[in-house]
């Protein structure tokens, strides 16, 4: 059976209330009390229950995140980015992997206010009328990155205006008949602003993208392999194509190599995101490359903000939208087009 926090005590003649003044740092300790009592807590192999500290401190120094699929290279990096940046300030992760369904989405969100978290980071982008109630209800701070709609702290690029970007580039390097590999339009960043954004540029310019040229995918390599065959059986030419995910631009790359066409000399590729797999493939991949460590890094400082105020008055000034700076990754999978 386990040492107890009275067995500790009785082992170092002293009382309880001693013995847990040790364990949680209190003041005024005198040196000799606290070697009787690391002494006894050494020779029992005695360990403090971390749920009774948590729930006697009322803090638990977790943070739970949930992230859309942990097998893609760009949100396992921001993950990572996350959990050093959390380590370093003293907390540790619960990390729920819903694989992109949001009907998982309020199961760990109630899982995580029923274990006390201190915070929640969402790095996913789609909204449910369930998941809008308990983001509304909560008394937990939450920080997003993705922009859902109602007041709440997030870390975010402008998706628009990086797809927007990634159209000027192709169309200004001569492309004009651009094929879209787009995300779900559920989720309000990767798949409905950057496909709005990219056919805003295409808009400007004055190129007409063909309803059957717009693929919608879920941002995997598989998936853009997919819809990649599906563009070259169903469509005419296609000059350029716009991936809403380095993976599925990795996916139309590979099957562009699999049929027997050359990238970029037959097809361009562009893709976003600017994961290390922009890099890994080749050609390399050109790409809207968003900053990963610096996006998992502001998520958790805002985050302990929240956290620090939690017992302030809340009020819309509290809640902040941070954006960070996109930039184009030019590797070697577009080509200029003389026309």
């Amino acid at each position: 059976m386990s040492a107890k926090i009275k067995d500790v005590a009785r082992a170092a003649g002293v009382s309880v209330t001693s013995v847990s003044r040790v364990i949680n740092g209190g003041e005024h300790i005198s040196e000799k009390l606290e070697k009787k009592v690391r002494r006894a807590i050494e020779e029992l192999n005695y360990s403090p229950s971390l749920i009774a500290k948590s729930l006697k401190r009322n803090k638990t120094n977790l943070l739970g995140v949930i992230i859309p699929d942990i097998t893609s290279n760009f949100q396992a990096s921001i993950l990572s980015s996350i959990e050093d940046t959390a380590g370093k300030q003293g907390y540790n992760l619960l990390i729920s992997n819903i694989v992109e369904d949001t009907d998982k989405v309020v199961k760990y969100l109630n899982i995580y206010h029923e274990m006390r978290v201190d915070g929640i980071i969402l790095m996913h982008g789609k909204m449910n009328e369930d998941i809008r109630k308990f983001l509304e209800r909560t008394d937990v701070p939450v920080v997003t990155q993705a922009d859902l709609g109602i007041p709440l702290t997030a870390v975010l690029i402008d998706d628009y205006q990086g797809a927007y970007d990634a159209a000027s580039y192709l169309i200004h390097n001569g492309h004009r008949r651009i094929a879209v590999i787009a995300g779900d339009l559920r989720d309000i960043s990767a798949g409905k602003h950057r496909l709005e954004g990219f056919l805003a540029a295409c808009q400007h310019y004055g190129i007409e993208v063909d309803p059957s040229m717009i693929k919608y995918g879920d941002y995997k390599i598989n998936t853009g392999y997919r819809l990649m065959n599906e563009l070259l059986d169903e469509g005419g030419p296609v000059q350029a194509v716009f991936a809403a995910s380095d993976e599925m631009a990795v996916g139309a790359i590979n099957c562009l190599h699999d049929r027997g066409l050359s990238v970029p000399g037959d097809v361009s590729i562009i893709g976003f995101d600017g994961s290390q797999i922009a890099d890994s493939i080749r050609p390399t991949l050109t790409t809207i490359q968003q900053p990963i460590e610096q996006i998992g890094k502001a998520t958790v400082e805002l985050l302990l903000e929240l956290i620090e105020s939690a017992n302030d008055t809340i009020d819309a000034s509290k809640f902040k939208k941070m954006f960070l700076q996109h930039q184009l990754h030019e590797g070697s999978s577009c080509r200029r087009l003389e026309n």
